[in-house]
């Protein structure tokens, strides 16, 4: 976490060189996990860029890292106005359900 500033510099790099405007504003990691905040949704590639770019960091095991996803808790999903579960199922959305909608 001491170099997150290079990371986040680095991640918006190579989110510039797709031509993503998806901008990593803040890192924050615990013992389990990392969390990036982003200034907008993410799609598929934007998650990829974000895990090749973790993987090829040389401190961290490759075999560690779990695939990067969106939040899918209740809270977050109401703040963008997306429903939690798909209307009269108890089917839990996606992220490619996620981006069919946007």
């Amino acid at each position: 976490m001491v170099l997150s500033s290079k990371h986040i510099a680095n991640i918006n790099k190579a989110f510039k060189d797709i031509k993503s405007d998806v901008v990593i504003d803040f890192i924050w990691s615990d013992s389990r996990e990392l969390m990036i905040v982003t200034n907008k949704v993410t799609f598929t590639l934007d998650l990829n860029t974000i895990e090749k770019y973790i993987k090829n960091i040389e401190a961290v095991n490759s075999n560690d890292v779990m695939s990067p996803r969106i939040p899918q808790s209740k809270l977050y999903l109401k703040i963008l106005g997306i429903l939690y579960l798909i209307e009269e199922t108890n089917i839990l959305i996606t992220t490619d359900i996620i981006e069919r909608v946007l």
